[in-house]
This record gives C-alpha cells, sequence and structure tokens, in this order.
C-alpha cells in the first residue's frame, strides 16, 4: 500500500480558512477512493468528505457542506481539501485514507483500508 502523507494542518483564526492535501508516495490513487476524516479528543472518527480518483463521485459530511470543498489534482497526484469560513468545532486531526467503497459507503470509515498518520487543524475563537 502507498504511504499516504497528508498536509496543510495548522493554527487558524475562527473565519479563516486552511488547504489540507493528501499525497501517495510512489504510487498513483489509481482507482481508490480517497476520504477525509476527522477526529476530536474524546470523540468518535467523523466523516468529512471523500472523492473517487477515477470518475470523481464525491461526498461531504454534513459538516462541511457549504464550507468544505474536496477537489483532484492529477499533477501533484493529490487530493486537496480546501476549508473555508472555520469554526472553532472544526479544530481535529484529520486524516486521508484511500480504499475501495461503494458510493453510499464513502462516510464508513471502515471501508478505507489504508490511513494517513494525520495533520492537526487548530481552530481560535
Amino acid at each position: 500500500q502507498a504511504q499516504l502523507v497528508e498536509s496543510g494542518g495548522g493554527f487558524v483564526a475562527a473565519g479563516g480558512s486552511l488547504t489540507l492535501s493528501c499525497a501517495a508516495s510512489g504510487r498513483s490513487f489509481g482507482g481508490h477512493t480517497v476520504g477525509w476524516f476527522r477526529q476530536a479528543p474524546g470523540q468518535e472518527r467523523e466523516f468529512v468528505a471523500a472523492i473517487r480518483w477515477s470518475g470523481g463521485n464525491t461526498a461531504l459530511g454534513d459538516s462541511a457542506k457549504g464550507r468544505f470543498a474536496i477537489s483532484k489534482d492529477y499533477v501533484k497526484n493529490a487530493v486537496s481539501l480546501q476549508m473555508n469560513s472555520l469554526k472553532p468545532d472544526d479544530t481535529a486531526v484529520y486524516y486521508c485514507a484511500t480504499g475501495h467503497p461503494i458510493v453510499s459507503e464513502f462516510r464508513n470509515a471502515r471501508a478505507y483500508a489504508n490511513w494517513g498518520q494525520g495533520t492537526q487543524v487548530t481552530v481560535s475563537s
């Protein structure tokens, strides 16, 4: 399995924006779906967004709708998560993952077999 590397996390004030990137070292995402999940301390892992590398099916979690966007970068072989209008509740470790879920299972973390190490996003009030 390719190593997934997340980048772009950091510290931002409420209302600000961040763009996270997920790259697969040494391999293409090929026929995989790339998902973003987040986990705040003491909380369960939450689905944020997903995109199928081939075909382009996408899904957004309820907390992401209207504020976040997921996209593919074929040149960089990466998937970006553009996050706007950030809130303190968005503070979490954000993980990217790859798998082969059917579209109706994009939100299911168990459908993803390969996970990155995560990147911290902290939003101050």
